[in-house]
């Protein structure tokens, strides 16, 4: 029997803000879509942690049984600089800045973000969709909007009617705000925007002279507004209404809140039963961002390359460090938080790598029945990772007595132990094991090594000896890429 028909899941509902009983639109099933980046800079870790989350999320979902799919976007277009429908495109401005093409922008940073990823050890989505990529659907949704009355065309740009939608649904039923509170904190623009109203959001925007990335509309060559990528997307792959919405909690408003006014006009259906929404990281007490300075990126910290931690930490000591706050919750990260982290991280794995030296008793003296319980009844509260991780360090605590010959379990409570143990340290929250970090870090030390070594030998002249370790290397799915700041490589 699969476990989630012996397993409530309760969720968190930002909707309902209350914890409800999860119950998928079709029993075995699981449709979930999370915002995905804006590609046109690095990931930090105030971003990848939502992520993380999520990683989590899918993978408990899988183990308990259901068939998931999992959709993440790329948002490759139409992410203007702010919320107002003002500015620049942030993709389009990076490639003005830096002199090359928008896609190549979206390639380079499209690339980091998978390579943060597996180096975290997380699994990929069922589905990646880009903006881009569905620029005709986005048109069609506009068109369908229009006609039924809930957006309006000025000057070749398209605008979504929040006060007309309004007045039969509520814009504002996920973040709480009214549309009257709305009208009295917005500055006027005098004329200077074409919108009937200024809490009326971009659906289409007319391009200007100097915008790079541009399609043809019945209005005019222009773009997707940022927000309709990801109704389109969510309903193509997921239906007119699925069961996971999730995000970070900066998308509840005005992001996830359009996106229930556009796919609703649509559809004339709640397009999601249960949205999620995670707390901001902060970074020494201070809001994560890149404006402020104050970010790190993920693989700084593997490499430790930064002036904020006093080391290098691996990627399974950072799951470990976001897995012990709420996913609700604001979460500092410091130098002294993840040291912290770390020690209880290596006691956890110095006790499951004793596992398999453990023999079996003739009597147990610890229920594991109960702890297995305990275990399901903090994740299926609301994916509980904290509670998880204390439950886990009981078994620790266990394996340590068993160490001193002061604990034993049966050999049925033994196989059980281990199984549960593993599932939930390995599969659910993803966890590296120690051999597999080991061989990791020896893997990236050799390479690293032999940039070296080819480094020298270009500055010797010797090219044959240079390609040679480069062509040996693709040759075993490692792939080297000259810049500026040195060489660094990927693994396919």
């Amino acid at each position: 029997m699969e476990l989630y028909k012996e397993n409530q899941l309760k969720i968190y509902n930002s909707l309902s803000k209350s914890k409800e009983d999860f119950k998928p639109i079709t029993e075995g099933y699981v449709g979930m879509y999370v915002c995905g980046p804006t590609v046109y800079s690095n990931a930090h870790l105030g971003n990848v942690r939502t992520f993380m989350f999520f990683d989590v999320v899918y993978r408990y979902l899988l183990h308990l049984g259901y068939k998931v799919r999992y959709v993440r976007n790329i948002t490759d277009a139409g992410h203007l600089e702010n919320d107002a429908d003002e500015g620049e495109d942030r993709i389009s401005k990076k490639a003005r800045l830096e002199e090359i093409e928008p896609m190549e922008v979206v390639q380079k940073y499209t690339v980091d973000f998978h390579n943060v990823l597996e180096n975290y050890n997380f699994l990929p989505p069922s589905i990646e969709p880009t903006a881009t990529g569905h620029i005709v659907e986005q048109i069609e949704m506009i068109k369908e909007i229009i006609e039924k009355g809930f957006a309006y065309e000025v000057n070749g740009s398209v605008y979504f009617d929040v006060l007309e939608y309004n007045k039969k649904e509520n814009y504002g039923i996920l973040s709480g705000r009214k549309v009257e509170d709305l009208i009295h904190n917005t500055r006027t623009l005098d004329g200077q925007s074409d919108k009937k109203n200024p809490q009326d959001f971009a659906l289409w925007k007319k391009a200007d002279d100097r915008h790079i990335m541009r399609w043809p509309s019945p209005w005019s060559d222009g773009f997707p507004g940022w927000h309709l990528e990801c109704s389109v997307m969510s309903t193509k792959y997921l239906g007119e209404s699925f069961d996971i919405h999730g995000g970070g909690m900066d998308l509840k408003f005005p992001h996830h809140e359009c996106e229930i006014a556009q796919s609703k006009t649509c559809s004339g259906v709640k397009p999601v039963n249960y949205w999620m929404h995670t707390n901001m990281l902060l970074l020494n007490s201070q809001k994560m961002a890149k404006s402020t300075g104050n970010f790190i990126l993920p693989n700084e910290i593997l490499t430790g390359d930064n002036d904020i931690l006093p080391k290098a930490f691996s990627a399974s000591v950072v799951r470990f460090f976001n897995m012990q706050a709420n996913y609700r919750s604001i979460l500092d990260f410091s130098g002294d938080a993840l040291e912290a982290s770390e020690k209880g991280h290596s006691k956890l794995m110095e006790a499951v790598a004793y596992l398999d030296k453990i023999e079996a008793g003739s009597t147990s003296t610890f229920n594991v029945e109960n702890w297995k319980k305990d275990c399901y009844a903090a994740m299926n509260d609301d994916f509980n990772t904290p509670i998880l991780i204390s439950h886990l360090f009981e078994a620790v605590k266990l394996i340590n007595q068993i160490k001193e010959g002061k604990g034993s379990l049966t050999e049925t409570d033994l196989t059980l132990f281990k199984t549960t143990i593993k599932a939930f340290v390995f599969d659910v929250l993803g966890l590296i094991g120690e051999d597999a970090q080991d061989n990791s870090d020896k893997v990236k030390g050799v390479v690293e090594l032999l940039i070296k070594l080819r480094k020298e030998a270009r500055e010797n002249k010797d090219w044959a000896l240079s390609d040679q370790i480069r062509d040996e290397l693709v040759a075993l799915g490692i792939q080297l890429k000259d810049g500026k700041e040195g060489t660094t490589f990927s693994i396919n």
